[in-house]
């Protein structure tokens, strides 16, 4: 991307109002809809009538919309029931709506893909149903002309870099759920243990910095976890404080001083540097004991022993939510990357009109009204006002507890719609819009690989990757025990293969730009 572009699109940032990330923060601002073109989509779907876009609406017709919650809500039927109303009279259209929990979705989806049912909306990602390879295997209609034609409002919503990260060969085949589209990496620390330690947070420059502030944090109170880690580790959420950039999730990345170039991420220095750090780390008793073997850090978070972490994502306002993810500790946010965006941190929630749609004209302006008309958005998010949630002023919304429903804001249309909620600083969107537009743009951004021709080597390498790395990233085993008998065996499976794979696709790409 040229710097003039970078900065034409700097300005088109300039025009929204941004929220929150995918993370799940809801919060929102009253610009949004005049950012976004009209507070109310402009289509009107009577029978009988056309569209002001031109499109038929004469027929009424019934979608079938599938996504992921964390849990169904009880009250979705009743919500779903005031959402068509607004859907009928809008596009002369009633919707199915399908929620599919988290941990199911995938699997969910893929079969409702392969046996070729009937539906319209899915939903999609890079990290559940993945948007990439579900593409590849046909699940998703190129959109670019119903883009154009029956979602103008959204196309015009969103700046030009975010659609360039959702193409695959020139064709957009999910539209983001737009929100927050930066990362930055970096430190959570309690607030307690600073104050009561006097711990000095300017000087957190690079991870290795945080050891003498665990010393402390240990011989203070040997019972806390002075670092948390479940079997992941913290590698995957250091690669810009490394200096790389993640091209295939815990097997390649780039290296930002010669980003042309794809690279085995674990034969890299840093690799091994990190390696070091938190075998020291584990075996003077900074990490808790069962990181190996812990698949998710989430119930020991809660319970207020953790003290420090380290994220990917550190954005504003999101001290809030680490609050209530950590026992109800204050947390204080210690960047040490700069603020990026990438393909990664674009393509994490998107919609995609299946295949299998009888009616894709009819879908996009769907997807069109959702980002657009903010009255169907914060129903579709909070549910019904007085039964679900209370206004508390204009635009802010306090949820009735054990209503039985509440959805992530992240999953269905544009976050920068959305009521701010009860305990949320309405400044986050300021702070948002401030980071957005100094976001530093990834050098490969819109670079997509495709796994299909090293699909059994990506399954052998995946299958090492879960044997060696939660004893060596969280420092339970030491790199001079098994290191070199890891890569030996990535290689056995055919790391090799996929990193020449990617450098193929990779060249070829830019070739194209």
């Amino acid at each position: 991307m040229t710097k003039a572009k970078n900065k034409v699109l700097m300005v088109m940032l300039g025009l929204m109002v941004l929220v929150l990330s995918a993370c799940g923060s809801n919060t929102g601002n009253n610009d949004a809809n005049d950012a976004a073109g009209s507070t109310n989509t402009p289509n009107s779907g009577a029978a009988g009538e056309t569209a002001d876009n031109g499109a038929d609406t004469s027929k009424e017709v019934e979608l079938t919309w599938y996504f992921p919650v964390s849990a169904v809500p009880a009250a979705m039927d009743k919500v779903a029931a005031e959402a068509n109303k607004i859907i009928k009279e809008k596009i002369n259209a009633t919707v199915k709506f399908m929620p599919v929990a988290f941990g199911d979705y995938t699997q969910k989806m893929n079969t409702v893909v392969a046996s070729g049912e009937k539906t319209d909306l899915i939903w999609t990602s890079n990290w559940n149903f993945d948007y990439v390879q579900n593409q590849g295997k046909g699940a998703f209609l190129p959109l670019n002309e119903l883009i154009d034609n029956y979602a103008p409002d959204v196309k015009a919503s969103m700046p030009d870099f975010v659609w360039k990260a959702t193409e695959i060969d020139g064709q957009i085949y999910g539209v983001p759920n737009y929100q927050t589209v930066t990362n930055r990496e970096g430190f959570l620390i309690q607030k307690r243990y600073i104050d009561k330690l006097g711990i000095d947070i300017s000087t957190l420059k690079k991870p290795s910095d945080l050891t003498p502030i665990l010393e402390k944090i240990h011989a203070d109170d040997s019972s806390v976890i002075p670092m948390g880690m479940d079997n992941k580790g913290k590698f995957g959420n250091m690669n810009r404080t490394y200096n790389m950039e993640n091209v295939i999730t815990n097997i390649a990345v780039i290296d930002l001083n010669d980003p042309g170039k794809i690279i085995n991420m674990y034969e890299t220095p840093q690799y091994e540097e990190y390696l070091a750090m938190v075998q020291d780390w584990f075996e003077k008793g900074y990490i808790n004991q069962d990181a190996a073997t812990l698949k998710n850090a989430a119930n020991m978070n809660l319970t207020g022993n953790v003290i420090t972490s380290y994220h990917n994502v550190l954005k504003p306002g999101g001290e809030a939510e680490s609050k209530v993810q950590m026992g109800g500790q204050d947390m204080v946010y210690v960047p040490v990357t700069d603020v990026y965006t990438g393909t990664n941190t674009i393509i994490t929630t998107m919609s995609a009109v299946s295949r299998t749609s009888e009616n894709p004209e009819r879908a996009m302006q769907l997807i069109n009204l959702v980002n657009t008309d903010k009255e169907l958005y914060n129903l579709l998010i909070y549910g019904i006002e007085g039964t679900n949630y209370t206004k508390t002023a204009d635009d802010k919304v306090k949820l009735i507890p054990d209503s039985g429903y509440a959805l992530s804001d992240w999953v269905l249309g544009n976050v920068f719609n959305g009521y701010v909620l009860d305990g949320k600083d309405p400044e986050v969107a300021k702070q948002t819009k401030a980071e957005n537009e100094s976001a530093k743009p990834s050098p490969i951004m819109g670079f997509k690989f495709k796994s299909d021709a090293v699909m059994s080597q990506i399954a052998n390498v995946t299958s090492v990757v879960d044997e060696y790395s939660p004893g060596l990233n969280t420092g339970v085993i030491s790199a001079a025990d098994k290191l070199a008998e890891f890569r030996d065996k990535l290689k056995q499976a055919g790391i090799d293969e996929i990193i020449a794979e990617a450098q193929k696709q990779l060249d070829a790409w830019k070739a194209s730009q």
